[in-house]
């Protein structure tokens, strides 16, 4: 009795990839909004990373930014269909 390969036993590593890709684009949107619904608070002390109002909102932005920017070239490369020319 043959021994199923790694890629028999869990599918194709590319799926696996492609929803990492996924959960890291919304994590990075998820981060953004957090950082934006955080600003107007203040910064306990002792927090790792103390930043400002302007800061992170700044941030914020630049998180979320990242994420749709992700998410959109994910979808695009990772579940498109592929063209008939692409088949062969």
């Amino acid at each position: 009795m043959p021994i199923p390969t790694t890629e028999e036993r869990l599918g194709s590593p590319q799926r696996i990839v492609r929803f990492f890709a996924l959960i890291m684009a919304l994590v990075y949107i998820a981060l953004g909004v957090w950082l934006w619904y955080t600003a107007g608070r203040a910064t306990p002390a002792g927090a790792l990373l103390p930043l400002g109002t302007g800061g992170r909102i700044f941030l914020g932005t630049v998180f979320a930014l990242y994420g749709l920017y992700r998410l959109v070239t994910t979808i695009r490369t990772q579940f498109r269909k592929p063209a008939p020319d692409e088949l062969d």
